[in-house]
């Protein structure tokens, strides 16, 4: 159900992402996985969560499916991650920027 309030929304934002990033920890504390969670909020900002530092995760996801498409080419598939490629470098430049 969408939350009309701004405000009401906001809270409900901050309090679900506390709880989102603290599963995200107990999930990687106890499986021994590498995880990691984007989450964009309306106005923009940006927030990260990960086991390991997300820029690490997905660099690690994007050459796993580079491998991928490398064999699915092979096999004439076409798997299309250019997007994700494309947020990995949005969300470097806005921790660059962030870093300012």
């Amino acid at each position: 159900m969408f939350i009309e309030s701004e405000r009401a929304r906001a809270i409900s934002f901050s309090k679900r992402k506390k709880t989102l990033f603290q599963d995200v920890e107990n999930f990687a504390n106890r499986s021994g996985d590498e995880v990691g969670v984007m989450l964009f909020a309306l106005g923009g900002k940006q927030f990260s969560c990960g086991s390991t530092s997300i820029e690490d995760i997905i660099d690690k996801f994007l050459k796993g499916k580079l491998e991928d498409r490398q064999c699915d080419h092979a096999e004439g598939k076409s798997i299309g991650f250019e997007e994700l490629e494309g947020l990995r470098k949005e969300l470097q430049t806005l921790n660059e920027k962030e870093k300012r």
